[in-house]
């Protein structure tokens, strides 16, 4: 007998931009994560798959709902290749690897402790985003769905994963000191044997014990305040630098050997100096996000600049479309095609600077001399709901749009002046709403922030 229920009114709203995502116990549990298992199931069936990828990350929560998924799923006829407990990117390899397209990760990636959910694949263009999820979540609801008896068979990536990262990396003479903060995420797994591949690499584990508790700092290192320990450790150990990995291993985050936190788009200005002459194809991607210190840098290397949306899913898609060689968000996800495939993974990120760092007798900092410098706010998160967050967009682009401002909306508003600019977004993840300024001196970045912050409020 069945131990799973269908459910039959799942909230809407976990059904977000890139992924299923809510709180565990609250708008997602076992009978809900069986459901969207049959619904999976029946839908890539109609797609004409036979068999699908299954993983999940160290939350507690992670299993029992991949056992309700996986019963789900395999009740529709499709066969399941399980992974078991393994990151992100593991899965992403798997999916490259295996040549099996669709799939669910399951994760909250680098959310709180009490939430988790589904990031998923339909078919070869990678994770759903945006009118997929929706069309999905139309679908489930409507309930009908197939029946059938798939198998599960598991698999271990592992070490094809650690092969593939160690035919990519090569390392100079220099030997490199470095900490590596997991934040006691999924990465903890699996990031000592990674970086202990390579000679040159003096690894110092920060936080490597598995814990979904999160019980050090909270698992994004793309806000400054959770790299605090990171920094610490870094200066403590005169380390060369400091990396910082979300809590399903697919972001990075980076700390000079100052303790300066460098954030992903200057980063991205680093491994540009370092791969531009070496690529065919001199278009660089970048998010809505990014400072203009980023696209002055790739003009100036010879290189032309494309702004584009915010999203994994998003971005993944537009690197292959457009075969770029490396494509960031300022949230972490840095995706590399030169010599690697197009997955975004933190511990892969944070050694290609090493790599750098192993050929050069230059310190992380000075690998950033000459960068022309803008006055940049943090990202801004402003609490919302997920139906007044959309209505507050339309008010900013209806106010730019009466001001005669010149207004890239691909992603939210980025509105760009001579002196600076401001970027208001829905957040695809939560319900908030983001915002960044820039100015070329503060007092430009404080009024464009002034001006826009009060139309928000």
């Amino acid at each position: 007998m069945n131990k799973y229920n269908i459910y039959k009114n799942i909230n809407p709203n976990i059904f977000r931009g890139y992924d299923i995502r809510a709180i565990y116990n609250k708008d997602l549990n076992e009978d809900i994560a069986y459901t969207i298992g049959l619904s999976f199931g029946s839908y890539i069936r109609e797609k004409g798959y036979e068999k699908c990828l299954v993983g999940h990350d160290n939350r507690t929560s992670s299993e029992p709902l991949s056992d309700a998924l996986i019963e789900g799923i395999t009740s529709t006829g499709i066969d399941v290749v399980f992974l078991g407990l393994c990151t992100t990117p593991m899965y992403y390899y798997a999916q490259k690897k295996l040549n099996i397209d669709p799939g669910v990760m399951i994760t909250a990636s680098h959310n709180p402790k009490e939430y988790n959910g589904f990031k998923i694949a339909f078919d070869d263009f990678g994770n759903a985003c945006g009118q997929m999820i929706q069309d999905f979540r139309i679908y489930t609801e409507e309930g009908n769905f197939k029946s059938g008896t798939g198998n599960v068979s598991n698999y271990d990536i592992r070490q094809e994963y650690l092969d593939a990262i160690k035919e990519s990396i090569k390392l100079g003479d220099k030997k490199i000191k470095v900490v590596v903060d997991t934040a006691n995420g999924t990465a903890s797994i699996v990031a000592k044997d990674v970086y202990s591949m390579f000679e040159n690499v003096e690894l110092i584990p920060l936080y490597m014990d598995s814990d979904s508790s999160f019980p050090n700092h909270h698992p994004d290192p793309s806000v400054e305040s959770n790299n605090e320990d990171l920094k610490k450790k870094v200066l403590e150990t005169g380390a060369d630098l400091g990396i910082g990995i979300d809590g399903d291993g697919d972001r990075v985050g980076i700390i000079d050997e100052k303790g300066n936190m460098i954030f992903i788009d200057f980063y991205a200005i680093i491994i540009w100096r370092d791969i531009m002459s070496k690529v065919q194809n001199k278009k660089a991607l970048f998010d809505v996000k990014c400072t203009k210190s980023l696209p002055d840098e790739i003009i100036k290397l010879g290189g032309e600049p494309v702004c584009y949306r915010t999203g994994n899913s998003y971005m993944k898609a537009k690197m292959r479309e457009g075969d770029f060689a490396f494509g960031s968000e300022l949230s972490g996800h840095v995706f590399f095609r030169d010599k690697w495939d197009n997955i975004d993974d933190g511990l892969y990120a944070g050694l290609r600077l090493v790599e750098i760092l192993s050929k050069t007798d230059k310190t992380v900092s000075e690998l950033l001399d000459g960068v022309t410098r803008y006055y940049a706010s943090p990202e801004i998160i402003i609490k919302s709901t997920d139906d007044e967050k959309f209505k507050v967009i339309e008010k900013v682009k209806e106010y730019c749009r009466e001001k005669g401002y010149k207004v890239n909306d691909i992603d939210g508003v980025r509105a760009e002046f001579d002196n600076g600019w401001a970027l208001v977004r829905a957040s695809n993840t939560g319900p908030n709403i983001t915002a960044r300024f820039e100015g070329v001196s503060l007092e430009d970045k404080n009024k464009i922030e002034e001006e826009f912050m009060a139309l928000i409020k």
